[in-house]
């Protein structure tokens, strides 16, 4: 038979210097009717070498002859074979023109297939691999088997898969059964996706081709098979199950190399087994006349720039800068676009081919722009974009196609796009979405992309990219099929389910991406950033070829291949159909969504928080991208009142501008909080303001960032963005005292401002009910809540455990009594749990919809409790049934929220109007280590942040649980959790103690009301209690509020009490009333207005008042304690007080400090401005202070003594002013000179103050004759001038006064008419008193006149002046206290006329001629100083009480009588002597010394002979102010003591220490005979039960104990002997010793074993134990991360485990690998390592530092910091890589510890304190603070690490050295890799807060305190190291 060969021409491409000539004959179409033809290509190629010209020649023959067809590839010739099934022959691959390198790759595959050798072919990702592998199946005739092999391929996939048939499984052969048995090339794609286990299945199979089957047969290779026949037959062999494996099969893999790109490594056995091929792009010259077929109307030099710039990113250079290939094989596509719009600028192009921006860093991102440059492309700015699209419609003659006219440069342009089946819609024309310039510009981009590719569109989450696919969709008539995609989706998922069919069958479901490919929909893919890359890579060949193929064996060709294949076997559609063949529409496309890829963290380098790049080299090749730029703020408002109309405007420019100022810094806490602050929060946002325009933006914000729970970095980032946008919280004082309540009235429930009607349910039993007590705070939240509820939002709530989450959710659903369905989360929940749980019954699937599902059918409330401890990947799924109200379930069917749309479609529950979700999750962070449920999925529900109730509302919600409960313990509770709650916040402790606890606590209170709280308490504690650190930090806080955690009810130390002398009387006064002129004197009274200046208004301070209890541990007289915020050279000089107001007046310099009895703020007013200080300390000013009553409470008068000076002062407002009382006084400037010249001139002037509270003041001069009575209500002063000279007044009445003259110490009596009026003036009346003895037998002895120390003001009680007396008596009387006496009583005076008699308590010695101050407190300064006498008398009487108090110093107090002979007394700064006069005792309590004590010592000794103040309280009891402003309040009254004494000890309770008996009750059935004695047992042995013997334990009707019916209780001494409870707590003293030995010992040890002196052990441990508390608490966040980061996950595909879910089905077809289990995942491969974070501490070690480390321990706290970075990172170093420099005057690199050799020990780290301490000591001065900032942040930002932190502590006065703090912030920021943290050491005045104003936010700290340092670091560490950790 001749041929006639028919010339056909084909073009073929020439690589870079080749020289073809071809000829081509002619191909005819071989048929199936087997007429042959030849089709031969033949390359002739001239190549030079270094012999000159040489002639190669290529060609690829297809010979049709008659003995069968032939191809030859050059000299290489293969003999064709009929195929068997003609339809599994890949059509279409082979292009009209094939490049040389191709040709050159099909001879090498060829010459394997010949050698019967497998093949790899390996290369670069895209798909040129498939294709030559199709090409060469196509040319050579072979059936093909296609696996795209995943992450979640099993050994089933490959070789047999059971499927159940009519009840019975059977093993259905997979891929490569199939193809070794049929005798077909198996394509495995992606073997480095394969885990590593699963492919080795195939090792004997690739080797010896022989196999083992589950079914019990065994594939044999061809020979072997065929040598048995030759003894055997068939028939043997068969039941043998011995199966031939046809000489016809191969392997082709195709996959990527591994070092290079992401994946598993192959296994050596199986990389053995294969012959590699390296396919690389192919040569530029290849490629570019490829591009210029593709691109005709282009210009051949642009071309040639765009692929020299893709090689040049491909190369080897540019993949070690780690920048990801360039996608060479999209270059056609994008020429398509090119080609309709020539005008597109090629950057823009080349952005959505590889969008640099979005997936480089700073370098990444030069290096690639200065590539585009090179080749000129850099025209971005030149070329204009598309603007919008003008117009969409149907294209007439083309069907599933749409003309597309877009606007561009003023011109529109037509093209044509692929459409979907519906009409589309011309665009700008949906309500609901509003365009926007940039949105608009985009779709039209989005356009031009849809005609030539797939396309991916990037932007943050809540930025519209849903929005704007769903309009892209709608334009085009597409139907969208939305897949939402997880983390741990399986390819299964994506593709096709398994199921059951009705009678028991299994089968396959395709999926929703399957069915959208076959029906021409738009399918999104919504989250391909989450998804698995081994995962995802099962879609590369539908993306790249539109082919796929499925797991039961169906196929998806591509349309036009198809239709070729369907001519080529003349076969129809339904032929086609039986064999599973099915076209893909061919307007079928892709439109994926993703959140931008972490920028920088390219392969190579970490991601910032592990995780990973997702946008890697293979995902370039899949689409095309385009970025949703953020909205321009004008864009962003125009679309906010488009969506929300009547929003107020001013509140949304308010918040845009917050917003944008927070996304344009580039600062990764402003970073966050912009992402919660997305245009779709925004839009919340707004929607709610249109609704309740009154509520402030300030809260909204805080509430969509939940600032409650942010790191306090954040916050106050957040805080002070808000101020600077000028964004005040507005809460009106009302909003916490207006009336919350709730009231359901008429179906219709309103909460506090909020109404909504109630609903009526159709299941009445799921609406929750809850006991709820209304509280203010939840009440606020209930309110939010409904606000929220009735704009038609899904709700968050998120708080710690314990704040009542649950219960406000229930609370809130019986209100509006909606039906509730619940859902609890945890760390195993998976998506199919959540949707529906599947059971198997009677051997077919049933699915039980979950809660969430029913809750969507009947419109139920949906409440999901814990939502942050499943993973972030499960909850996710919620955000498209959220968002489009579209959900796929498990079972194929599918949640639609558009009825109309549910009505076309098959299987669809359509979603309930009234479904909603209530999700609550704990706060994100440390301690609940949740995963950040908020992070993933806060923007689409609207946040509320639950707290703990405040204190007001918590103690009123704890009375209604225990309304038994006494009030003091309920607020000693609150106060204590209150401080451990803020102590949580701060990070000192990590528990976050929460309400739940209180209530539990209260409840048990109040059921068992004898148990004392000390020991409830520890219900809660018992779990700190191994924790040392902890439980000194709780007990700490528990006895600071006064609960007595630890005390022994004996533990009572009152002070010892001694016996008063006898009261005697001594004497009389009588009052002359005679009428003998010159004892009778009228004084002149004149009276003038004052003159007031001022007033000037001084700053009022407030701190905080660290009040502690101070009967935690023992009871004593003492109530609690405090210290007062003053300096150290401070002197206290007054105290005295007001009903429960305390006012302490300092002199050195001049302030006022007042605060309340129980406040928890001091507040102070400084005076120094008023008084200036002279010439240092010579002129000591001395003040007392007035408190004045209504109507003029809170305000004071304060009177210095030496200048007169009277001052008006309120405490509220600040206002200072001067009152000046006698006109004449001349300004004390003039007398200026004598203040200082003579000493102890003619004495001071006082004020006497006892009826301040009526508003008037008596002053009078010492040695002067004129009283001053000052009315400060009327602005008066009386004026009264005496015959005599005064040394002192007291006032015992408001009309009587004793005076006592200067010289005689006479006393006289000065009566005046209540209300002194003008005209009555000069009749105050002047009566001299005389003192008369009791008349004794020695005739009349004259008294020494006794000068009163106190004089009380009012009389005693009837009942106490009885008691003191011992007889009944009812008088006037009045106390007086002198030195002589204890005290004495003047009954009658003054109100008697007749002679008053004095009785008195005297003292063995006078107390003024003991000798002064040899046993002072600070005896070391005082000794000989003690000149004048104290100005401050110290004695007070308590009437109520019946006492006088008295502060003495310990050298006056009977210390022999009061503690016995050996106990050596405390040191005391004073003793209170109490005198009682009702009991006769006197006893006195010690005062402890001062912890500082002003230098100026003559000066403290003037004040107060004791070094106390003391001053009786309004309350009963005194107070004292120690001279280092330590005020104690004391009780001293007995009866007050025995009630306090009676509640403390049932705070602790009643451990009585008798034995607990164990009663059973046991009903024995018999019944009562009738009480006996019963008989009594001679032997006295134990007897229980039985009815007979008297004194047994448990029985009936005997005399005994705990049984029932016996005449009364008999104990006959049968007990079980008990330890009690205080012998128990005693631990033998020798074990104890022991212990004390041992740990000596192994301390010693340890100090030997470092070679550390005892003394260096010590000076470490006290930088060491400083800072304990902090490096504890690092370090327990550090283990608990390293936890969480090692928490294990679900290992699929198990043979033991759980079983999984989804391989519910498998298992009944009875697979093995069924399971799941939790194991340690192994890192992905390819990812790069963990790398340490680095740390860089740069410790300020100047020499100012060493100066004022006098002043504020600066440098010795700045060591503790460095100490608690080096023991906190000890043993962490894999995780921390740290260093510590130092920077001073000297330079800024002094080197304290190096990164590479970190202190391992005490002494290590001893040497590094000491080398800092010593430095600062000898350096140069001069600061070095910004320089070091600057080389630290450079110098770790070229180092390799996940993450880079610079902390800096400096002192330095950035202001002294003319450094601008602008230029701080500048470097601090300079590097956004590089996280820097200044801490600056408090200075002067308010320049560390300027500082802090101009640093940027949560970067600053300023310690004024430097105790402070520490905590800020371990904050820093916290917030930020340790929150990614």
């Amino acid at each position: 038979m001749t041929v006639r060969p028919q010339v056909r021409t084909y073009v073929l491409y020439y690589p870079v210097d080749w020289v073809f000539r071809f000829y081509v004959a002619a191909r005819r179409r071989p048929s199936l009717r087997g007429e042959c033809g030849i089709f031969w290509v033949q390359f002739w190629a001239l190549k030079r070498d270094k012999y000159g010209w040489i002639w190669r020649t290529h060609e690829i023959k297809l010979l049709n002859t008659s003995s069968g067809d032939t191809v030859k590839i050059g000299e290489i010739s293969y003999k064709l074979k009929t195929p068997k099934n003609p339809e599994l022959v890949p059509v279409k691959h082979i292009s009209d023109s094939l490049p040389q390198t191709v040709a050159q790759h099909l001879r090498w595959i060829m010459q394997k297939d010949l050698l019967g050798q497998d093949v790899f072919l390996i290369g670069p990702p895209g798909p040129l691999r498939r294709s030559i592998a199709m090409q060469y199946l196509e040319l050579t005739k072979r059936e093909v088997e296609y696996v795209a092999l995943s992450r979640d391929t099993t050994e089933t996939d490959l070789k047999q898969r059971r499927e159940i048939r009519s009840g019975t499984a059977f093993y259905i052969d997979q891929c490569a059964v199939r193809a070794a048995t049929q005798g077909r090339v198996l394509v495995l794609e992606g073997l480095e996706k394969a885990e590593r286990n699963v492919l080795p299945v195939l090792n004997n199979l690739l080797e010896n081709r022989e196999m083992q089957l589950e079914d019990g047969r065994f594939l044999m290779s061809a020979e072997r098979y065929d040598k048995l026949l030759q003894d055997h037959t068939k028939e043997e062999l068969d039941a043998w199950k011995i199966v031939r494996v046809s000489e016809d099969f191969r392997v082709i893999a195709l996959g990527l190399p591994v070092p290079k790109y992401k994946g598993n490594p192959l296994d050596p056995p199986l990389r053995s087994r294969f012959q590699a091929r390296d396919i690389y792009y192919l040569p530029f010259k290849d490629q570019l006349e490829l591009l210029y077929t593709a691109g005709p109307n282009i210009a051949a030099e642009r071309v040639s720039q765009l692929l020299s710039l893709a090689t040049t990113l491909c190369s080897q250079e540019s993949s070690s800068l780690g920048l990801p290939d360039f996608p060479v094989d999209n270059l056609i596509p994008a020429l398509h676009v090119l080609n309709s719009f020539p005008m597109l600028s090629s950057q823009q192009l080349v952005q959505r081919l590889y969008p640099y921006n979005s997936i480089l860093g700073k370098e990444g991102r030069t290096a690639v722009e200065g590539v585009l440059s090179r080749f000129e492309l850099l025209d971005g700015r030149r070329q204009p974009a598309p603007s919008a699209i003008s117009n969409v419609s149907k294209t007439s003659d083309l069907e599933g196609h749409a003309d597309v006219t877009l606007r561009i440069a003023e011109k529109d342009v037509t093209f044509q796009v692929p459409a979907g089946t519906k009409e589309p819609r011309p665009p700008n024309s949906s309500p609901t979405f509003i365009s926007t310039p940039s949105h608009a510009q985009l779709l039209a981009e989005m356009m031009q992309s849809h005609m030539a590719k797939d396309i991916c569109v990037i932007g943050a989450k809540g930025c519209g990219k849903s929005v704007i696919a769903k309009e892209f969709a709608e334009m085009l008539g597409y139907s969208i099929e939305p897949v939402m995609l997880y983390q741990d989706m399986t390819a299964r998922d994506l593709l096709q389910q398994r199921y059951t069919l009705p009678n028991g069958d299994t089968a396959w479901r395709p999926s929703p991406l399957v069915t959208a490919a076959i029906e021409g929909k738009l399918l999104l893919l919504d989250g391909i950033h989450r998804v698995n890359l081994g995962t995802l890579a099962v879609l590369s060949r539908l993306l790249h070829d539109r082919e796929l193929d499925l797991y039961d064996g169906t196929r998806l060709l591509r349309w036009d291949r198809y239709q070729t294949l369907k001519e080529q076997l003349q076969f129809t559609d339904e032929q086609l159909k039986e064999r599973s063949i099915f076209p893909i529409h061919p307007s079928f496309r892709v439109l994926a969504l993703a959140e931008p890829p972490i920028v920088g963290a390219g392969s190579s380098s970490g991601g910032s928080k592990g995780q990973q790049q997702w946008l890697g080299p293979e995902l370039l090749t899949m689409f095309l991208y385009h970025n949703v730029s953020p909205l321009a703020k004008a864009e962003e408002m125009g679309l906010i009142q488009g969506l929300t109309h009547n929003v107020p405007t001013e509140a949304a420019e308010q918040l845009l501008h917050l917003t944008h100022t927070l996304r344009k810094t580039n600062d990764p806490t402003a970073q966050s909080l912009a992402s919660s602050l997305s245009t779709r929060q925004l839009l919340r946002i707004c929607r709610r303001l249109s609704q309740y325009p009154e509520e402030s933006i300030a809260h909204a914000v805080n509430k969509a960032c939940l600032s409650r729970f942010l790191p306090s970095l954040a916050r106050a980032s957040l805080e002070k963005s808000l101020a600077n946008c000028s964004i005040q919280d507005t809460l009106d004082p009302s909003e916490h005292t207006r009336d919350l309540s709730c009231a359901i009235k008429d179906g219709v429930l309103t909460i506090g401002k909020v109404s909504a009607p109630v609903y009526t349910p159709n299941e009445k039993m799921k609406v929750p009910d809850v006991l709820f007590y209304d509280n203010p705070q939840h009440m606020m939240v209930m309110e939010d809540m409904l606000k929220d509820f009735l704009l038609g939002e899904h709700l968050l709530l998120v708080g710690n455990q314990g704040v009542g989450k649950n219960k406000i959710v229930d609370r809130f659903l019986h209100l509006l009594n909606r039906p509730r369905e619940y859902l609890q989360l945890h760390r195993d929940t998976t998506v199919q749990t959540l949707t529906l749980q599947p059971s198997v019954r009677d051997g077919i699937i049933m699915y039980e919809d979950s809660p969430l599902v029913k809750a969507v059918k009947m419109g139920h409330i949906l409440v999901i409790d814990e939502a942050d401890k499943a993973p972030t990947n499960v909850t996710c799924i919620l955000k498209t049934l959220v968002e489009s109200g579209e959900m796929i379930l498990a079972d194929g069917r599918r949640i639609i929220s558009d009825p109309r749309e549910a009505k076309r479609r098959p299987n669809t529950i359509v979603m309930h109007p009234d479904f909603r979700m209530l999700v609550l999750a704990n706060r994100p962070g440390f301690p609940f280590l949740g995963n950040d449920f908020f992070g993933a999925l806060g923007d689409i529900f609207s946040c509320h942040a639950v707290d703990n109730p405040k204190p007001q509302a918590e103690l009123a919600m704890l009375k209604q649980y225990g309304p038994d409960v006494p009030d003091s313990t309920l607020q000693k509770l609150v106060a204590a959790f209150g401080e451990l709650r803020s102590m949580a916040d701060q990070g000192t402790i990590t528990y976050p103690y929460s309400t739940r606890e209180v209530v539990n606590i209260v409840k048990h209170l109040q059921k068992f009301p004898e148990e004392g709280l000390a020991n409830v308490v520890r219900n809660v504690f018992d779990f700190d209690s191994y924790n040392k650190d902890m439980r000194e930090v709780l007990i700490e806080a528990l006895h600071k509020h006064g609960i007595p955690i630890g005390a022994k009810p004996t533990s009572v130390n009152l002070a010892k009490e001694l016996p008063l002398p006898e009261v005697k009387m001594t004497g009389y006064w009588t009052i002359n009333h005679g009428v003998n002129a010159r004892r009778k004197l009228l004084c002149p009274t004149e009276t003038h207005t004052i003159d007031i200046k001022g007033p000037v208004f001084l700053r009022v301070q407030s701190y905080p008042c660290n009040r502690q209890e101070s009967r935690a541990l023992s009871f004593s007289e003492e109530k609690a304690h405090w210290q007062i915020p003053m300096n150290e050279v401070n002197i206290i000089c007054d105290v005295t007080t007001k009903d429960d107001t305390l006012l302490v007046a300092t002199c050195n310099p001049v302030s006022l400090f007042s605060m309340k009895e129980r406040g928890d703020t001091i507040r102070c007013m400084e005076l120094y401005d008023v008084f200036p200080r002279t010439i240092s300390g010579v002129w000591q000013p001395f003040v007392t202070v007035a408190p004045l009553g209504s109507p003029l409470e809170g305000q004071v008068v304060l009177h210095e003594e030496q200048s007169n000076t009277v001052l008006h002062l309120d405490m509220e407002t600040g206002a200072v002013r001067r009152l000046l009382l006698s006109p004449e006084s001349d300004p004390p400037s003039a007398r200026a000179s004598n203040w200082w010249s003579s000493k102890e001139q003619q004495g001071g002037h006082k004020m006497c103050r006892d009826f301040a509270h009526k508003n008037w003041l008596l002053f009078y001069k010492e040695n002067g004759n004129q009283l001053e009575v000052l009315d400060v209500l009327e602005g008066r002063v009386h004026s009264i001038s005496l015959p005599i000279n005064l040394k002192s007044v007291h006032l015992v009445a408001e009309d009587r006064w004793l005076l006592l003259e200067s010289n005689t110490n006479k006393k006289f009596l000065l009566t005046k008419p209540m209300h002194m009026a003008a005209e009555d003036s000069g009749v105050c009346q002047l009566h001299s008193i005389s003192e008369d003895p009791v008349s004794s037998g020695h005739g009349v002895g004259s008294v020494e006149a006794s000068v009163p120390q106190m004089l009380s003001c009012e009389q005693l009680p009837n009942e106490n002046l009885s008691a003191a007396l011992d007889q009944k008596i009812v008088s006037p009387n009045r106390v007086l206290a002198d030195t002589g006496s204890y005290a004495q009583i003047i009954v009658g005076f003054p109100d008697l006329v007749s002679p008053n008699e004095v009785y008195g308590f005297k003292r063995r010695v006078d107390l003024s001629e003991m000798k002064s101050g040899d046993s002072g407190a600070n005896t070391f300064f005082r000794g000989s100083l003690r000149s004048a006498s104290a100005k401050r008398e110290n004695c007070v009487s308590l009437l109520s009480a019946n006492q006088v108090v008295r502060a003495l110093p310990p050298n006056k107090v009977p210390l022999k009588e009061v503690y016995p002979k050996d106990i050596t007394p405390p040191m005391t700064a004073a003793y209170l002597e109490v005198t009682d006069l009702s009991s006769k005792k006197v006893k006195y309590i010690p005062v402890p010394r001062s912890m500082s004590v002003s230098p100026y010592t003559s000066w403290l000794s003037k004040v107060s002979e004791s070094d106390v103040l003391i001053a009786a309280l309004g309350t009963g009891g005194v107070v004292t102010v120690d001279m280092g402003g330590y005020v104690r309040l004391w009780e001293t009254g007995l009866d007050t003591l025995q009630r306090s004494l009676m509640e403390w000890r049932n705070m602790i309770g009643s451990e009585d220490g008798r034995p607990v008996q164990i009663t059973i009750q046991r009903d024995s059935g018999l019944d009562v005979s009738g009480p006996k004695h019963g008989k009594i047992d001679a032997n006295n042995a134990p007897h229980v039960g039985g009815n007979q013997w008297a004194g047994g334990t448990g029985g009936r009707d005997t005399a005994g104990l705990g049984g029932k019916g016996g005449p009364y209780r008999l104990d006959a001494g049968h007990k079980v002997y008990q330890i009690s409870q205080a012998e128990k707590d005693a631990v033998p003293e020798e074990v104890r010793k022991a212990a004390r030995e041992m740990g000596e010992k192994a301390f010693k040890e340890r100090l030997k074993e470092i070679d550390m002196s005892e003394y260096d052990a010590s000076t470490y441990e006290r930088f060491s134990s400083a800072v304990r508390r902090q490096v504890q608490s690092l370090r327990i966040i550090l283990d608990s991360l390293q936890a969480k980061g090692k928490e294990r996950q679900w290992l699929k595909n198990q043979a033991l485990g759980e079983l999984d879910d989804a391989k519910i089905i498998d298992g009944l077809t009875g697979e093995k690998a069924i399971y799941k289990r939790r194991g340690e995942l192994d890192p992905e491969l390819g990812s790069p390592q963990q790398k340490p974070k680095r740390l860089r501490v740069l410790a300020d070690v100047s020499g100012s530092m060493y100066r004022f480390n006098g002043v504020d321990g600066r440098l010795e706290r700045s060591m503790e910091a460095v100490c608690m970075v080096m023991e906190a990172l000890e043993n962490y170093e894999h995780k921390f890589k740290y260093d510590i420099m130092g920077h001073s005057g000297d330079g800024y690199d002094i080197e304290l510890v190096r990164a590479d050799k970190v202190p391992k020990n005490n002494k290590e780290r001893l040497k590094v304190l000491k080398t800092m301490h010593a430095h600062a000591q000898f350096c140069m001065s001069g600061d070095y603070t910004l320089e070091g900032t600057d080389v630290s942040i450079k110098e770790l930002a070229r180092e390799e690490a996940d993450e880079h932190f610079v902390v800096v502590l400096s002192d330095a006065n950035l202001e002294r050295y003319g450094i601008r703090p602008e230029r701080f912030a500048q470097v601090l920021t300079s590097d956004p890799q590089v996280n820097a943290f200044a801490i600056f050491i408090g200075s002067l005045g308010d320049q560390a807060e300027r500082l802090q104003k101009t640093l940027p936010a949560g970067r600053s700290f300023v310690a004024m305190d430097t105790k402070q340092i520490p905590q800020i670091l371990q904050q820093i560490f916290t917030s930020t190291m340790l929150s990614s950790a």
